[in-house]
């Protein structure tokens, strides 16, 4: 909570601006994570997708065709499924929100006997928790509630169309590097050339979501590599048994 953390420490006489309390700080990070495993998933998928095909055929063409199919697909799929989720969400927001300054027009004092209770269950005195709730309510009531009870910045609602770019993006630019690896190399190179830059790539985006998340790395990059690997290999094997069979 931006409002108790700020009191508390004027409160106290400290001062922390050499601290990163950037509002938008977390925000940002989500969307990072975000946007690392689009990129994750874009690599996975077209993955499995070029090497099933080069199991079945050594044509450049009908690689490269299926490999666009794959990657167009995706995006569109991550992006449409990405707005609808938000913008679910962020329709939940607003109607939370609505319900919210409705309750503070209608019943002031309850609302303000409310936020004293839950800063109060988060260990403040109650003197102090009133003091709080108080000065919290006079600056801007429906920030302090939406904060406290329902953990929204209210000018900073979640965004669909962030959200369904970012995951259009991550996921093209995941997608580019196994269809450059498959098509790159001559046919009896492609799978091998295409396994190593896979598998590679997948270390890396492990690396980076556990970082992200403040995981230990390893865990996170032996799965994302053994994870695409067995996609790689069942794929291959998929299109060498369909391909034989044509």
């Amino acid at each position: 909570m931006r409002g108790p953390r700020r009191l508390s420490g004027r409160i106290a006489g400290v001062s922390h601006e050499d601290e990163p309390h950037d509002e938008s700080l977390s925000g940002r990070l989500n969307w990072l994570r975000a946007g690392v495993l689009g990129a994750n998933d874009g690599i996975v998928s077209t993955a499995g997708i070029v090497v099933g095909v080069a199991g079945a055929t050594s044509d450049r063409t009908s690689i490269l065709v299926a490999g666009i199919a794959g990657l167009a697909a995706g995006a569109m799929s991550m992006a449409v499924g990405e707005y609808v989720s938000v913008s679910t969400q962020r329709d939940s927001e607003k109607a939370m929100l609505a319900l919210e300054k409705r309750e503070l027009r209608e019943m002031p004092g309850e609302e303000l006997d409310e936020l004293t209770e839950i800063y109060e269950d988060k260990g403040l005195p109650p003197q102090l928790a009133r003091e709080v709730a108080v000065a919290l309510t006079e600056k801007d009531a429906l920030a302090a509630h939406a904060d406290a009870e329902l953990g929204i910045d209210p000018d900073d609602l979640t965004n669909p169309w962030q959200a369904a770019i970012a995951s259009f993006v991550s996921f093209t630019v995941g997608a580019l590097l196994p269809l450059a690896a498959v098509l790159l190399p001559g046919p009896s190179w492609r799978v091998p050339v295409t396994f190593v830059a896979v598998l590679i790539a997948l270390a890396v985006t492990g690396h980076v979501s556990a970082r992200l998340g403040s995981a230990r790395p390893a865990p996170a990059v032996v799965r994302n590599v053994i994870g695409g690997a067995i996609a790689m290999a069942i794929t291959f094997a998929v299109g060498s048994l369909v391909g034989g069979a044509v």
